[in-house]
């Protein structure tokens, strides 16, 4: 039984009926036409939105916080009944 060759498909290739994707590679000498521009424009994009992820991490985070103080204090306080009756 010999290895996979060029020519033959793989087992995943035999069940994947779509295309595979295009890669473009632009390389390191700017070729895309305005490549500076589209990152910088990338990159003002992604730190919005990691303001935007930040801020609601940290509205979780103190959701979190709130919930869990509730939780421990009706546990002490089921825990302080049950210790009263005895």
């Amino acid at each position: 039984m010999s290895g996979n060759s060029s020519h033959e498909t793989s087992w995943a290739d035999q069940w994947d009926y779509n295309p595979d994707p295009a890669v473009y590679d632009h390389g390191k000498d700017g070729s895309g036409g305005g490549s500076s521009d589209s990152t910088a424009k990338y990159k003002q994009k992604v730190g919005e939105g990691l303001g935007k992820t930040k801020q609601v991490a940290s509205t979780g985070i103190k959701k979190v916080k709130e919930g869990t103080s509730v939780g421990f204090n009706w546990i002490k306080d089921k825990c302080q009944k049950t210790t009263q009756k005895h």
